[in-house]
């Protein structure tokens, strides 16, 4: 297909398209597009004659996209942004007086340990924006930088869709964090004799630590996996657990003087941080401010590539 052809097809359809893949429903689709279910479903038949794929399969109360859905849907929704942004009118942003939202994608440890001071400093600069926060694990970024459901992401990230970029904003040690009275620092014996507890975003029980660690010929007792940080003080607490966790997060949880922590007795890279976001915001200009605000309030200074947010 060449651009001549794009003069037969309805732009209407590729965004109920979208709103389906949002949605994973013909009916909550149609509520969300302000159609009727009957326009929807017709339209869905359209599209399925357009891409000559069924599209979407009903899996119990669910429609789930089929593979070629999901492959249109990773092209097409920074192509629709940026139609969006090309049609749009330009306006210079104003922090005092906007009333933007921002969607953001935050991994957990972001969230719990670095969101709130972060919030307060924009909330200060901006306070009629609207951030709208999601949890994105570094398995779950690119579907939402590439859906659009976020436009800029803060967390450990492998993988991205080619629509996003990425900058480095802080370099962060790995450190012990324990809640027990033992004196002095665990040796590397102990830290294997030891149980561990684990922050998994893919629900496993296995992590970097333990790759570092079975390169040296050792490895240790995972006996507890939880999803968040949230939990994690709580379950530490007057145990034998520990945890391997980031700085910053352990920085939070050692606030209030019943945990502590100690460098790790195995070496790691440090944990990096990143920011990434959806070139179809690139020159957006309260995307950018918020990029801009971002790269000052959560870098550490260590990477220079976080001092340039807007390119």
């Amino acid at each position: 297909m060449n651009r001549s052809d794009l003069r037969h097809i309805n732009l209407n359809l590729l965004l109920i398209f979208e709103a389906l893949m949002n949605a994973r429903s013909v009916s909550l689709a149609a509520e969300r597009m302000y159609l009727g279910q009957p326009a929807v479903s017709s339209a869905l038949g359209r599209l399925r004659v357009l891409f000559n794929d069924p599209l979407f399969q009903r899996v119990g109360r669910c429609m789930e996209p089929t593979p070629r859905a999901q492959e249109i849907a990773l092209l097409l929704g920074p192509a629709l942004e940026s139609i969006a942004m090309a049609v749009k009118r330009p306006k210079a942003f104003d922090a005092a007086t906007s009333d933007q939202v921002f969607r953001i994608g935050l991994t957990d440890d972001v969230e719990f340990a670095l969101l709130p001071s972060m919030l307060k400093r924009i909330r200060a600069e901006a306070p009629r924006v609207s951030l709208v926060v999601r949890r994105a694990s570094y398995l779950q970024m690119p579907r939402l930088l590439a859906s659009g459901e976020v436009t800029v992401g803060v967390g450990f990230t492998t993988d991205l869709p080619a629509s996003a970029k990425r900058r480095t904003l802080r370099s962060t040690p790995i450190v012990l964090l324990r809640g027990d009275d033992v004196p002095g620092d665990l040796s590397l014996d102990d830290f294997c004799d030891r149980p561990h507890a684990l922050v998994s975003f893919a629900g496993g029980t296995v992590g970097f630590v333990d790759e570092a660690l079975r390169r040296i010929g050792r490895e240790r007792r995972v006996v507890l996996a939880v999803p968040q940080f949230n939990s994690l003080g709580a379950l530490l607490e007057d145990t034998d657990l520990v945890a391997a966790v980031p700085e910053y997060a352990a920085d939070v949880l050692t606030a209030n003087g019943r945990l502590r922590s100690q460098p790790l007795p195995i070496h790691l890279d440090p944990f990096p941080v990143h920011m990434v976001w959806t070139t179809a915001k690139d020159h957006d200009s309260g995307e950018c401010w918020l990029r801009a605000r971002i790269g000052v309030l959560l870098s550490d200074g260590s990477s220079p590539s976080a001092r340039s947010p807007c390119s």
